[in-house]
């Protein structure tokens, strides 16, 4: 069933005690500006997550495959998809109708391809370019934040030198003691319909699974990570009522105090209900 609709979306999340997303360009510590100190969450990051959770409690259902995955190869399922369709020319992933069929199988199996998009161009079996109505702009968090250096001990030696000499082996986490960030993103029916095929149930499968991302994502290095609000805006057609921009101002968030916010509590939410004609603001947290 093709989507009615077109929506943009704002997520607020915070991290106590924990990296939300390591920067391998800073030894994994937790990314920020270094011009306004601000911290940030790659759309890759959250993205993965999102995959997590539908690849959980999806598993083995058809059409709720993960193509983003470290299972085998993206060279060997692209061949997998001309082999599922027929497409044994000898020319194969050159004739554009061919990996326009190659490329439907994807978007029908994996529903990371359906709501994301791809780059699915290489190897011998090309499947093509898919732009994914889903997108989803980087996290910044609301306050500068402080990144924390903690040093910690292991009494477990790595060699057996080290264990002769009896001595407490030492190393280092990088954390953020609390920091509240927002992302936004948008959904766009009109690439759904046109390319992927993304559903009415493939929406609420992708709310479900922005609610719940980190409940079963949790590690020691990512601290407590909480989904704390999650507000759409649904618009009654296909290209929408508003500019996204407009519809992401009428929620504002403002710390409460001058003093580092250490809890959600910190903050105070706004929301201006006043939504322009033919869009409905959904609250689903």
């Amino acid at each position: 069933m093709s989507l009615e609709n077109r929506y943009d979306f704002v997520m607020l999340f915070d991290v106590e005690n924990g990296n939300p997303n390591g920067d391998p360009d800073a030894g994994n510590s937790p990314r920020v500006d270094a011009e306004t100190g601000y911290g940030y969450i790659t759309d890759v990051c959250l993205k993965r997550k999102i995959r997590n959770y539908v690849e959980l409690t999806r598993e083995g259902e058809p059409g709720y495959n993960i193509l983003i995955k470290p299972d085998r190869s993206l060279n060997s399922k692209f061949t997998e998809a001309y082999e599922k369709e027929g497409l044994t020319l000898k020319n194969k992933g050159k004739n554009a109708d061919e990996v326009k069929k190659a490329c439907a199988y994807m978007c029908r199996s994996y529903f990371d391809v359906r709501t994301f998009g791809a780059v699915m161009s290489t190897g011998d079996d090309p499947c093509g370019i898919v732009r994914g109505p889903v997108q989803i702009n980087f996290a910044r968090s609301l306050s500068p934040v402080n990144i924390q250096d903690v040093t910690i001990t292991r009494q477990a030696r790595t060699t057996e030198e080290r264990t002769e000499t009896g001595e407490t082996e030492m190393g280092r986490k990088s954390v953020i003691p609390y920091a509240l960030y927002r992302a936004e993103g948008y959904v766009s029916a009109a690439l759904a319909n046109k390319i992927t095929g993304l559903s009415e149930s493939d929406v609420e499968l992708l709310w479900e699974a922005i609610m719940n991302m980190f409940e079963n994502d949790h590690s020691a290095a990512r601290g407590k990570m909480c989904m704390r609000k999650l507000y759409i805006f649904k618009h009654d057609n296909v290209l929408g009522n508003c500019p996204s921009h407009i519809l992401f101002d009428k929620i504002k968030v403002q710390q409460k105090e001058k003093m580092p916010p250490r809890a959600f509590e910190d903050y105070g939410i706004t929301v201006d209900k006043q939504m322009p004609q033919g869009v409905v603001l959904i609250e689903k947290l």
